[in-house]
């Protein structure tokens, strides 16, 4: 009996050939190059292009943070292991990253300044948490997990909470790293985007975006008809919005006839093109590997990785080879992690694969998460601060939190407040705050747990002014970083 247990699982599981999955990547961060320096030069032109190549061609691949922020999570993942916390994000964030002035990542680290934590300080006075900044990130979790979408996904919730917590960002990076992960053992592009959207709110504007874009494909409607449908029933004044990029995305890759007329009817679509461009270059080199992307395509560029001086020193791999080295060591330890998936010398199916790739526990379960909390580290263990909607107390009016801690069961806690504020405890891990007079800017809150004690912040109506909509964080005049990280004297 133990005998035919043990061939019963071997039959039940997937393997993936280790040559053939290190090409895949391969292709994934070189086609990730290709369409990020693509689309680069027509960033943020909302109108249509005629592109059929590079415009203007040329001599080395282009920065850019789409790849770049991955290289962060990179070292992230070989020195704090392959699960690490949404506190453990924000801080290599804060060391290597933190000087992006853009949109939704200035006002990550504007709250993290300010003391605030994720997944609260990717969403309070955060205008963006619908835009491209997070989606662009999908390929680390995808090649980490491949075959395992719904773990991939998973790991795309906790990146995207540190700045597009609750918002399309999140939805989109988690499709894009479902979609991507199983692209590593499916091929059939409508099964693919099925199992993405599985992943995500079905009433999410980037879900309904995306099925348009399949809509017009499947109802014989031109690349232009299906543009321009998109760009009316879901375009948006910021061109980085999530939104209509991944209509634009799907457009690229459906109606698209080879390689290059994919990235590039993806690119002639307009808006945020350097991240539309990569995310499809990335996928396209996940389902076809290197013998998918022509040598024209590559000569301009080479295999070199170009940082973008926003970016810290993060150890950064210096060629596309040795990025996928390191993607592979990462892959290793994952999968011997994981049951039914394994690395070997073929590619074996099981049978029920496409019912295993639907799978969506994790996601779902991820989604479900409080995004009006912020998270610290205690010994090793998250402790959550809920704070019941927005980080901040006004004079007068009573504030509920509460406390849960992950992993475990919440066990005993206490909380203390700043002097002349009342704190009544209201159950186990429930109290009420109150501060009848003026409350400062910024207060600290102190909880204690097991022994051990960790502090949050909770903000007063100074520092909860709100924020100019489409207006972005003050960056330096000279070097255009991020004001308070600026580069001119470094």
């Amino acid at each position: 009996m133990l005998g035919n247990r043990r061939n019963e699982d071997k039959m039940n599981e997937l393997i993936l050939d280790r040559a053939n999955y290190r090409d895949k990547v391969y292709a994934c961060w070189l086609g990730k190059n290709i369409g990020g320096t693509l689309g680069g030069p027509w960033e943020c032109k909302k109108h249509t292009h005629a592109l059929t190549f590079y415009d203007p061609i040329p001599s080395k691949a282009a920065p850019n943070d789409d790849l770049d922020l991955q290289l962060v999570w990179l070292k992230m993942l070989e020195e704090k292991g392959l699960d690490p916390s949404v506190r453990t994000f924000a801080e290599y964030w804060s060391r290597y990253a933190c000087r992006y002035p853009w949109n939704e990542y200035g006002f990550f680290m504007r709250n993290f300044d300010r003391g605030l934590r994720p997944p609260i300080a990717g969403c309070f006075e955060n205008y963006f948490v619908d835009e491209m900044g997070s989606p662009i990130r999908s390929e680390i979790w995808a090649c980490m997990h491949p075959g395992d979408p719904q773990a991939a996904a998973r790991m795309a919730w906790k990146d995207s909470t540190l700045d597009h917590a609750g918002g399309e960002g999140m939805y989109g990076e988690m499709f894009w790293a479902a979609l991507q992960s199983a692209a590593f053992v499916e091929s059939n592009p409508m099964t693919l985007i099925r199992i993405g959207l599985n992943m995500i709110p079905l009433s999410s504007h980037l879900a309904r975006s995306i099925r348009e874009a399949i809509w017009c494909h499947r109802n014989g409607k031109t690349w232009g008809e299906a543009r321009e449908r998109i760009a009316t029933r879901f375009g948006h004044i910021q061109p980085c919005n999530a939104v209509p990029n991944h209509g634009f995305t799907i457009i690229g890759w459906l109606y698209g006839c080879d390689f290059g007329d994919k990235l590039c009817k993806a690119v002639n679509c307009g808006y945020d093109t350097d991240c539309t461009g990569a995310t499809l270059g990335a996928l396209l080199g996940i389902l076809h590997g290197r013998a998918g992307i022509p040598g024209k395509w590559i000569a301009p560029i080479g295999t070199d990785i170009v940082l973008h001086k926003f970016t810290g020193n993060c150890d950064a791999p210096a060629t596309i080879g040795d990025l996928t080295d390191r993607t592979l060591a990462l892959a290793e330890k994952s999968l011997t992690l994981k049951e039914g998936i394994s690395f070997g010398d073929r590619d074996v199916s099981p049978e029920g694969l496409r019912t295993r790739l639907f799978q969506n526990d994790l996601a779902r379960d991820a989604v479900k998460q409080d995004v009006h909390a912020g998270v610290e580290l205690l010994r090793g263990k998250e402790v959550w601060l809920h704070y019941g909607g927005e980080p901040v107390l006004w004079p007068g009016i009573g504030k509920d939190v509460e406390i849960s801690t992950v992993p475990g069961p919440t066990p005993a806690v206490d909380l203390s407040a700043p002097d002349g504020w009342k704190c009544d405890r209201l159950g186990p891990t429930r109290f009420r705050l109150l501060a009848q007079q003026a409350v400062d800017g910024r207060n600290v809150i102190s909880v204690e747990v097991n022994g051990g004690k960790i502090d949050f912040v909770i903000l007063g109506p100074d520092e909860a002014k709100g924020y100019e909509a489409g207006a972005n964080v003050p960056s330096c005049p000279s070097c255009h970083a991020r004001a308070e990280a600026c580069m001119c004297k470094t």
